[in-house]
């Protein structure tokens, strides 16, 4: 990157938005408060309900299951592995009442707003938006609930909320990348795009032509060998926490 940085994209869930954390949360505080779950160990049930929604939300990114039914798929399968039965209405229900313990616990990283503050002040006049493999609207209600909404101007600029939901394609394609340049009228060669998904973000945002920077928080993930060239080959930038971006950015 010949110049500095004219436009800093981010990934939404567990890149600013804890998901990881209010989803562990939500779980364990629902089947706390339901019956028919007693003596579930708790971990085990997190790690399946973490795996669910993996697989189902990639469902829903395919195109093979709509918003909701990725939701209900998972209140089925999750019940179902602890013997209990749901019928479709009923998986709708139990993941609604799900949704509202996972709303509660809804809080950014203790890293994201300070690190918008820093670029904001290495990078005079920078802009920030959001690419996201998401429904728009409930992407958007995230936004609003923790005030990135605000924070990150997407109140004057909605446009710069770029999510798969409304596109018809999903990252790592390269048109999502582009359509969030295009959003800002931008240079892919002077846009950074940051996520915590080596290949979904990192990778496909570099392949677009864009800066790609894996937030690898802490350095807990191995990433498979080919992922490993093909990101040294692109030139991704590797963090371990949204504190350490500006100095990546400056370095180049």
């Amino acid at each position: 990157m010949s110049k500095p940085p004219s436009v800093i994209l981010f990934d939404l869930d567990d890149t600013l938005f804890a998901h990881r954390n209010a989803v562990s949360h939500g779980i364990v505080a629902h089947i706390e408060n339901i019956g028919g779950f007693e003596g579930v160990h708790q971990p085990d049930a997190v790690s399946l309900w973490h795996a669910l929604e993996e697989k189902h939300y990639h469902s829903y990114l395919e195109g093979t299951l709509d918003f909701e039914g990725q939701r209900r798929a998972r209140a089925r399968d999750f019940a179902a592995a602890h013997g209990v039965h749901l019928e479709d209405d009923a998986s709708g229900v139990w993941f609604d009442d799900y949704f509202e313990h996972y709303i509660a616990a809804w809080t950014l990283h203790e890293d994201a707003l300070p690190c918008l503050d820093a670029l904001e002040a290495a990078l005079p006049g920078v802009r920030f938006g959001i690419i996201t493999n998401g429904d728009p609207a409930f992407q958007r209600r995230k936004l609003d609930r923790v005030g990135l909404t605000a924070r990150m101007g997407l109140d004057e600029h909605p446009e710069r909320l770029i999510a798969s939901g409304a596109l018809g394609f999903a990252k790592p394609d390269p048109r999502i990348f582009a359509a969030a340049c295009a959003a800002f009228d931008a240079e892919p060669g002077r846009s950074v795009y940051v996520g915590d998904r080596l290949h979904t973000d990192a990778i496909g945002a570099a392949a677009a032509g864009l800066t790609g920077v894996w937030l690898n928080r802490a350095g807990e993930v191995t990433p498979e060998p080919s992922d490993a060239a093909e990101a040294a080959a692109l030139g991704v930038l590797e963090i371990a926490g949204l504190d350490d971006l500006v100095a990546a950015l400056v370095a180049l």
